[in-house]
């Protein structure tokens, strides 16, 4: 019976490992200190819906919803570092308001959907910023506030996200280079909403984060 047990968890374990990666640049505490703005980009969602559940939405509604998944995690990024502004662990770095990053990026015709044809420098120029973060998001269900209840009424399914893989990177804003990246996949009941998600997601991996890290 202990082999048994001993075996379960060692498969908990090596399943656990799998579905987590973190990469920290070794240079990430050097370049950060002397960063002052941090801007977010909403994140690329794609959202895996049941046949049946897909073919009651047209392609507009399904590309809608998609677009405002990756900006509800976007938000809830925002949302976590401004808890961590006021609880003192961001005492020399801003973050940029989602509003003012969208109506930058606006200005310069760049929306979600043709803002891969730009580099991450260019971005964080338009955006006045030192680092960017940016990121994929997949899940099986809706998120963001009121999806879950309008996709509900239209295709018949409630409940929170029963899997969701999340990607982001942390890009240095003079030269592009990759600084940090967390991908992680969570299964089950993960929370109610993307501020959830979010907390639960970088619960562990803030700890590595150079801006928030404990000195």
């Amino acid at each position: 019976m202990k082999k048994i047990t001993l075996l379960v968890t060692l498969l908990v374990t090596i399943i656990t490992t799998a579905q987590t990666s973190l990469y920290e640049n070794p240079k990430f505490d050097e370049i950060a200190k002397d960063h002052k703005i941090i801007g977010i980009l909403p994140f690329d969602a794609s959202v895996k819906l049941r046949p049946k559940q897909r073919e009651k939405m047209t392609s507009e509604e399904f590309e809608k919803l998609e677009k405002n998944e990756g900006k509800s995690i976007q938000l809830a990024m925002y949302s976590w570092f401004l808890k961590r502004k006021k609880r003192g662990d961001l005492q020399t770095t801003e973050v940029q308001d989602p509003n003012k990053t969208t109506a930058l990026l606006r200005k310069k015709n760049i929306t979600q959907e043709n803002i891969k044809e730009y580099t991450l420098e260019e971005i964080a120029k338009i955006l006045g910023v030192d680092s960017v973060i940016s990121g994929t998001y997949k899940t099986t269900k809706p998120m963001s506030e009121g999806a879950s209840v309008a996709l509900g009424l239209l295709v018949g399914f409630w409940g929170t996200t029963n899997s969701a893989t999340i990607n982001m990177s942390v890009h240095n804003a003079t030269d592009g280079v990759l600084l940090w990246n967390y991908n992680k996949k969570v299964r089950g009941s993960i929370g109610s909403s993307p501020d959830d998600l979010i907390n639960k997601l970088m619960r562990k991996a803030s700890r590595r984060l150079s801006y928030t890290k404990k000195k």
